[in-house]
């Protein structure tokens, strides 16, 4: 086995664990998803190699497909034999890998559970109730339209100053003197955008400004110094249902797994211990916060800190 193959290998064992689970015998595949690998009678399909391409880290993702691909179906073959191995060496009766598969069944069990939940509460007449009242309750936001000139010192930008002061072409100067790679085809537009799009330098100087105006000392940032011109102020159209309806559903699952966490956990009968196994001292009768290391349930309007799902191939 190539060693790049090995030094891979950690790797694609934590990204996707359980990719075997999903293998199909040869007769259920599709015809567009041919199988690549067979190592004795484990058949490895081209969406089990794409699945796994994509599990992976970004930096490794980075790399050319062409020379992704099959250093990833090598390592998962490498995976099938030493599965073989393992099991020929009777680890699938090892309590500690009996112990591991137990908690990733239970994990993708709650993940399937919550996505039931979900399906059922963040229905389209749902989520588009939760965008008018998003679309209502979001205060208005100031948006400019700006073009600038970067440059690479204060003397460079106060000159461009002087040229603007004289009657130059804003756009005109940006093509021929802007250190921004984009500025010099767009002549330094940069569209609409609201303060909190920009660096706090930069956006504090660009607002201050009225239409047509442009600012009368450089404005440096850690880019280099900017001159600035506002082309354009208006109030930022509401986003589109489709822009916020991932953040309606991420509100949605948090708001279904709280509720749902509160209502099994006052049903249950729940005890949390010390590190060391030891019982917590009991909080005094007149405190109003809860013990050190206390289990608590987050408030029913909360959507940050409820308990959320890890992936199940995070072990």
């Amino acid at each position: 086995m190539k060693p790049r193959v090995i030094a891979l290998l950690s790797l694609m064992l934590l990204a996707f664990p359980a990719w075997a689970e999903a293998k199909k015998p040869a007769a259920e595949a599709a015809p567009a998803d041919p199988v690549v690998a067979r190592v004795d009678k484990t058949e490895l399909h081209r969406s089990d190699v794409m699945n796994a391409m994509r599990a992976l880290p970004p930096q490794l993702r980075q790399q050319p497909a062409d020379k992704l691909y099959p250093m990833v179906l090598n390592n998962m073959i490498a995976e099938v034999l030493l599965s073989q191995a393992g099991r020929k060496a009777k680890l699938a009766d090892d309590p500690l890998v009996k112990k591991r598969l137990a908690q990733v069944q239970d994990q993708l069990i709650a993940e399937a559970y919550v996505e039931q939940l979900v399906s059922k509460s963040a229905t389209e007449q749902k989520l588009h109730a939760n965008y008018e009242k998003y679309v209502k309750d979001a205060p208005p936001r100031e948006e400019v339209s700006a073009r600038h000139i970067l440059l690479p010192t204060e003397a460079d930008a106060k000159a461009v100053i002087e040229e603007l002061k004289k009657g130059a072409d804003f756009a005109k100067l940006a093509k021929e003197k802007t250190t921004d790679p984009a500025g010099k085809s767009s002549g330094g537009e940069l569209g609409y955008f609201t303060k909190e799009d920009m660096v706090p330098e930069f956006a504090d100087a660009a607002f201050k400004l009225k239409k047509g105006e442009y600012t009368q000392t450089p404005v440096k940032t850690q880019f280099g110094w900017h001159v600035i011109k506002v082309e354009d102020r208006r109030t930022a159209p509401a986003p589109t249902f489709d822009q916020v309806k991932p953040r309606l559903v991420e509100q949605i699952r948090q708001e279904v797994i709280g509720a749902k966490v509160r209502e099994l956990a006052a049903a249950s009968k729940i005890e949390a211990f010390n590190p060391d196994g030891s019982k917590p001292t009991p909080a005094p009768a007149a405190a109003s916060a809860p013990a050190a290391g206390a289990p608590t349930l987050a408030p029913e309007t909360a959507t940050e800190g409820v308990p959320t799902l890890s992936p199940a191939t995070k072990q």
